[in-house]
């Protein structure tokens, strides 16, 4: 068996042995590139990236992958145009192996160093900017698969083991309080008190020292995490925990928050009690939902609770409760932006769906992370057979809910028409259903549409509206949206001090809690980046791209990558456009293209 080492400093070895590696940065270069690349690559695009400097660049790639193929001992690899990169059963890549849902866990306590450790090919910029973003997609796949064994491990009654993956997951990414709240919690429910509140200064000081933010109340309530499944006092018997957990669905819908969240802790615990696991499945699945939807902060605990719902729903048949667990999981990744183990989970929600209801849930979120993702045919795809689904079953708050999405789809491409079509309906709906805690999100949209078209009135009413209820629900992703579009309303007015107040607001907003959708922070800071840049403020702008950035590579967003290059080509960088065009040449966004197109060299901002 022969191993590519990618992660670290590149090496082969062949049953646990190091051989002869190929010779040259160039040859890690093209192997990593044919194996990592979203698409199999054209040699003329291989060449020009890495070999563009040589007399004969298609020359020096054929030399290249021939010298690759001699250094892994298979001499019909690697050929073709475009390159492919079958390499067969008896070769694995370790990069594939540690990202895998499927793959041994343990194998990722010992992951070390970055993707293709100490290359540098200063030469070849394209090819830089490519690797700079996936080191980062790969480091997030890492940590995400690290956080999934360590709440597996904790669902399943192994805290102790837990510990080690929650540990290495601090160690890749300290600046995410999600991991110190794992981390804390597989302490506590460890047993291990004194480590717990230890780990909890560690990250409050962290937060304080390296961002300026405190950390959230979940941080501590993870120190007091007990053993098993939350447990209050129960009550008595099937028969009360049917009843709590039908009246901490009624008081979660009502917006009674913490009394709703703490009928349906009664309801776990009263199921556990009396030995009905499917009971409790179902409680847990419900318990789960309250925490990441309607509490702020509470992610990384209904994580938890749902692979607790999935193990009980697995054990008693009870697929439907199986279903809402791992779709609701899937969903959890997506905000957070960790792409993989988000259509990991929805995939397998998806294939155990099997009511049209199951299936436009699923589709919705699928959709959703396929548009945060800038794949717009997959986005449009999932999104319309989700609405077709919702509006056979008549389940009017998802139809409402994917129309939502699949309008900022469409209001991201510049198809304003269609845009506006799908608000019209989705907020009908959503008037209809009274559902007031979802409005201010298709307003914003809609508010948007209105500033695109001129009419700053009706833009202002639907912004401002939208702002207070947000600010009433207390929803950093609604606040986060509405406050932009303020920003850019003054913008668009001249109003450039009340269009920067706005657009800081929104930037604090949307970062906020830990557990923040990713793709409405990193919106927001494309915003304030634009916007800065119009005004001709680069020293705004500037530390504010380098978070972008990194943002979006590490949520595999990869158009808002693309922008963050264009806008270190208006600060001067004369490689930034370059490396724009090629990482965007595959998204499919007429407002992209154009934007690609029509960048030429600018005067360096100072």
């Amino acid at each position: 068996m022969l191993m590519i080492r990618l992660l670290g400093p590149p090496a082969l070895e062949r049953d646990g042995r190091p051989v002869r590696s190929p010779r040259g940065r160039k040859a890690w270069a093209l192997l990593s590139y044919v194996l990592l690349a979203e698409r199999p690559p054209r040699r003329k695009h291989l060449a020009e990236m890495l070999f563009g400097d040589a007399d004969d660049p298609l020359g020096a790639l054929r030399w290249s992958l021939a010298e690759l193929r001699r250094a892994l001992g298979v001499p019909d690899v690697l050929s073709g145009d475009p390159v492919a990169a079958t390499l067969g059963d008896d070769v694995v890549v370790d990069v594939h192996l540690l990202t895998s849902a499927y793959a041994d866990i343990a194998p990722l306590l010992d992951v070390g160093g970055e993707l293709l450790e100490g290359v540098q090919l200063t030469s070849c910029l394209e090819f830089e900017s490519w690797l700079v973003v996936e080191r980062h997609r790969v480091s997030t796949t890492v940590e995400a698969r690290l956080r999934q064994a360590a709440i597996a491990l904790l669902a399943t009654g192994r805290p102790g083991e837990a510990i080690a993956f929650a540990s290495r997951a601090v160690a890749r990414n300290p600046l995410e309080e999600g991991n110190h709240e794992l981390l804390v919690r597989s302490l506590a429910m460890a047993g291990d008190r004194t480590a717990a509140l230890r780990q909890i200064a560690v990250c409050e000081d962290t937060l304080r020292r390296e961002l300026g933010i405190e950390a959230s109340a979940a941080l501590q309530e993870a120190g007091t995490a007990g053993s098993g499944s939350p447990m209050v006092p129960p009550l008595s018997g099937r028969a009360a925990a049917s009843s709590q957990l039908e009246a901490g669905r009624a008081a979660i819908v009502a917006g009674a928050v913490d009394a709703g969240i703490q009928c349906l802790r009664r309801a776990v615990a009263e199921a556990l009690r009396c030995r009905d696991a499917a009971l409790q499945g179902r409680a847990l699945a419900a318990l789960g939902g309250a925490l990441v939807h309607a509490a702020r902060g509470r992610d990384e605990e209904g994580a938890v609770v749902f692979h607790e719902a999935i193990q009980l729903a697995t054990r008693t048949g009870d697929r439907a409760t199986a279903v809402t667990a791992h779709r609701e999981l899937g969903f959890v990744e997506v905000q957070a932006g960790r792409r993989k183990t988000a259509d990991t989970w929805l995939a397998k929600a998806q294939d155990l769906a099997e009511t049209d209801e199951e299936f436009a849930a699923v589709l919705g979120v699928r959709g959703m992370n396929a548009s945060d993702r800038g794949d717009y045919p997959a986005a449009f795809e999932h999104l319309g057979e989700s609405v077709e689904r919702a509006g056979h079953c008549s389940d009017h708050r998802q139809q409402a809910w994917s129309l939502s999405i699949l309008a900022r789809a469409h209001l991201l491409r510049a198809e304003r028409s269609q845009a506006a079509a799908a608000l019209a309906r989705s907020l009908e709906l959503i008037h209809q259903q009274r559902w007031m805690a979802f409005l201010p999100w298709p307003q914003t949209l809609r508010a948007e549409l209105d500033l695109c078209a001129g009419d700053f009135d009706g833009a202002a009413d639907g912004f401002e509206q939208a702002w207070v209820l947000a600010c009433q629900l207390n929803d950093p992703c609604w606040e986060g949206m509405a406050a932009r579009g303020l920003g850019l309303l003054n913008a668009g007015r001249g109003d450039h001090r009340a269009a920067m107040k706005w657009l800081d607001e929104a930037a604090f907003r949307s970062n906020r809690v830990p557990d923040r959708y990713q793709w409405v922070h990193a919106h927001v800071l494309d915003a304030v980046i634009s916007t800065a840049l119009d005004d001709d403020d680069p020293d705004r702008a500037r530390p504010l791209v380098v978070t972008l950035a990194s943002l979006a590579a590490r949520c595999d967003m990869l158009e808002l990558v693309v922008r963050a290059h264009l806008h270190r080509s208006r600060l001067g960088d004369q490689t930034a456009l370059a490396s724009a065009r090629l990482l965007g040449a595959h998204i499919d966004n007429p407002v992209l293209t154009e934007m690609l197109a029509d960048s030429g060299p600018t005067r360096r901002m100072s």
